[in-house]
């Protein structure tokens, strides 16, 4: 009797620890999805000649992060050693990983890459390639893994704080429980970092005017796949980060997070809707704008989604709104050009979250407990967003200087001129060949019989001739270029080159008129 009982024990031990690791398996699969959230968003927001660039980017920022974190960044993390307090010294490349933490990896691993994407849309369409390989490897593989051990691992500094006497020696600590601070900060800070130092995009700002002119993504659809993807794997993203679905009260956990981040991410979005309607930031229903916000209050909730009460993540959301357009518009006033908005989303939503859970935590939050521990936490939280912030800063800082100082950070004026797709990768997002009604075939049937060597080159001719600085006409994305200084305009022109041994192919389209000609043939 006695062995049934112990082996009715282990088998239900075994089961508790298998459900686990299949709740965090399934939740990181989520939270992998957001990487096409997140590519989506960013190709929709950037400019048609920038789409493949952007899209690599997304892709590789997962499977950068995989071997980085593998190789460095999960020791740092979750490693013990000798200063555990501010990082970890085991665990390098899987060596001595238990198989019971390897479901703990994957998941830790899907919040390494989602921190490294952010950097992403802040420095869309003039980033270098081979920059954005070296931050993103200095993000996931040590600036990361080294905040994630001070709030997250069992030994960090601020997952202990410190015990007071006027607390009767209580213990008060830094409170993320889904990353407000870890990652969203962190991630908002190091992009920053980067759109500082990369400088805006050509035509975003006149200076002698003070104007800023609008640079439009190319696909308003595409980017609301992305959010709606987005919001979709923030639910795993706040529900998985229990760790655990076997314990009692881990279920009711993961639905108050879960419940709260709907109800945080609807408000802002609401609240973001009509303050771009309100003539304060804007005049209009913004779609874009609207989707901003919502993942603003959802990265606000981040740090105390387990702990509040449905009406503080209405609240939250609310102001979330409020702090995302307000950090958009100072961005703006201060010349950084955030192509995303990733800075007002993630640093604006996450230090707002990581300060509110001060006061909204249902147990002992200020409006709550009303006493001097709640007065403590208030500072913890604040040691804890200065604590990343400097730390990040710092890094990135080191990191995109010696970049720029090298001169690989920024692509040359001529490439961002003509975009990133067909210079970096020569695979155009949407490329000439792909449009017509029958031209391209009758092209196929002259070259058919000739080995023919096919590239595309792009020309401007607006770009042909020095262009000056006249307020918004500076935007190269403007119909309406003036030509050295004069009121005459500039019709841009594309043409497609397909260069055979003996005999040239032009395709060109000057307006809205597409003419192709070969070996002298009109078609």
């Amino acid at each position: 009797m006695a062995g049934n009982i112990s082996e009715l024990i282990i088998e239900t031990v075994n089961f508790k620890d298998n459900v686990d690791h299949l709740f965090l398996i399934i939740m990181g699969m989520c939270i992998v999805f957001m990487q096409c959230g997140f590519a989506f968003l960013e190709a929709g927001a950037v400019r048609s000649k920038n789409t493949t660039n952007i899209l690599i980017k997304n892709v590789m920022d997962l499977f950068i992060s995989g071997v980085s974190y593998w190789l460095f960044g999960f020791a740092f993390a979750f490693g013990d050693g000798v200063a555990d307090k501010f990082i970890g010294l085991k665990y390098f490349a899987s060596s001595d990983v238990p198989h019971s933490k390897y479901a703990l990896f994957f998941f830790q691993f899907t919040f390494a890459a989602t921190a490294s994407t952010i950097v992403s849309g802040a420095v869309a369409e003039r980033c270098e390639f081979v920059a954005y390989f070296v931050y993103s490897v200095f993000i996931t593989g040590f600036i990361y893994p080294v905040v994630t051990h001070w709030a997250w691992s069992s030994g960090g500094w601020l997952t202990i704080g410190d015990t007071y006497s006027g607390l009767n020696n209580e213990s008060v600590a830094y409170q993320d429980f889904a990353g407000s601070g870890v990652v969203h900060v962190l991630g908002g800070i190091a992009a920053l970092v980067g759109a500082v130092m990369l400088g805006p995009r050509i035509g975003r700002f006149h200076r002698s005017s003070k104007t800023v002119a609008p640079i439009r993504g190319h696909s308003v659809p595409i980017a609301a796949l992305g959010g709606f993807i987005l919001f979709f794997g923030f639910l795993a993203f706040n529900g998985g980060s229990q760790l655990s679905i076997s314990n009692p009260g881990d279920g009711a956990a993961v639905s108050i997070a879960v419940v709260n981040t709907v109800i945080s991410g609807s408000c802002a979005a609401v609240m973001s809707l009509i303050l771009n309607r309100l003539h304060i930031f804007g005049n209009t229903w913004s779609l874009l704008i609207t989707i901003n916000g919502a993942l603003t209050g959802m990265v606000a909730i981040c740090a105390g989604c387990n702990v509040y009460e449905p009406y503080a993540s209405c609240v939250i959301g609310l102001i979330s709104a409020i702090v995302y357009r307000t950090y958009s518009v100072i961005l703006l006033k201060i010349g950084v050009d955030d192509p995303l908005d990733a800075v007002a989303v993630h640093f604006g939503g996450g230090s707002w979250g990581v300060i509110a859970v001060a006061f909204f935590d249902n147990s002992n939050g200020i409006f709550y407990a009303r006493d001097l521990k709640s007065a403590y936490k208030l500072g913890w939280q604040f040691i804890g967003l200065f604590a990343i912030a400097g730390w990040t800063l710092v890094l990135s800082g080191i990191v995109f200087g010696i970049m720029k100082a090298l001169g690989f950070l920024r692509v040359s004026r001529e490439e961002e001129e003509k975009g990133l797709d067909i210079p970096k990768h020569n695979e155009p997002a949407y490329p000439v060949e792909a449009y017509g009604h029958g031209h391209i075939e009758r092209l196929i049937q002259i070259l058919e019989n000739n080995p023919t060597v096919v590239t595309q080159g792009f020309t401007n001719v607006a770009y042909e001739k020095e262009i000056t600085d006249k307020g918004q006409y500076e935007n190269p994305e403007t119909q309406n270029v003036l030509r050295n200084g004069s009121s005459e305009k500039v019709v841009p022109s594309r043409e497609v080159h397909l260069k055979t041994p003996a005999n040239g192919v032009r395709v060109t389209a000057p307006h809205s008129e597409v003419r192709v000609t070969v070996n002298d043939t009109k078609l």
